[in-house]
């Protein structure tokens, strides 16, 4: 989550100075992801032949912006298990279960990043550690910055949107059933997907 900057085809190139853009500087400080205009979700292969979609509605975070050195920028995320949402009640029922996530004796995900560097354009890449049911491993984001604005209530805000590739089972997520047709009832492979919409805390636009 390197700082995001939207550069126009005129601009300088920055292998030619070491000079912090003006507007890159400008978007330093500490945002709030906001819930209400954000989404954190996932896409699972079910049944060797379908997607099933989801997501979680209750999710807070913090990103930390460093326009003089956007390598220092960070992001913390924490999200609720329990507000997994797949349109099917019982199937969310299972997804919190001792099957699956075990939400009542682990009730966050958290995601804390280590690193963060710029791809070339509005395209990033940041690194950190994904916690599912006290397991931790390192997960990579890549994410397309999608601009700043200030929106009409005066919040000055970033968006962003991304995605990841996980195996659950890397997590202890092992549940699965066979199917008669052979393969089986859930993949392995989890698409993570984040849309995110984050909102400049006052202190640091002052």
């Amino acid at each position: 989550m390197a700082l995001f900057n939207r550069k126009s085809a005129a601009a300088p190139s920055t292998t030619a100075t070491n000079v912090v853009d003006p507007a890159l500087t400008a978007l330093t400080g500490t945002y709030t992801i906001d819930p209400s205009h954000s989404s954190i979700g996932f896409t699972v292969r079910h049944a060797m032949v379908t997607n099933v979609r989801g997501s979680f509605g209750d999710h807070e975070g913090t990103l930390t912006l460093n326009g003089a050195d956007p390598h220092h920028s960070t992001a913390s995320i924490d999200v609720k298990i329990s507000s997994v949402d797949t349109g099917i009640a019982d199937r969310d029922g299972h997804l919190v279960s001792g099957d699956f996530f075990d939400a009542e004796k682990f009730p966050l995900m958290t995601f804390r990043s280590t690193h963060a560097e710029q791809l070339g354009g509005d395209k990033y890449r940041i690194t950190g550690d994904l916690t599912i049911k006290d397991v931790t491993r390192p997960l990579a984001i890549d994410l397309e910055f999608n601009g700043s604005a200030t929106d009409p209530y005066g919040n000055e805000r970033v968006g962003f949107e991304g995605g990841a590739e996980i195996l659950r089972s890397d997590w202890g997520l092992t549940w699965n059933a066979a199917l008669e047709t052979g393969g089986v009832m859930v993949s392995d492979k989890v698409k993570l997907n984040f849309d995110i919409s984050a909102i400049k805390a006052a202190a640091a636009q002052a």
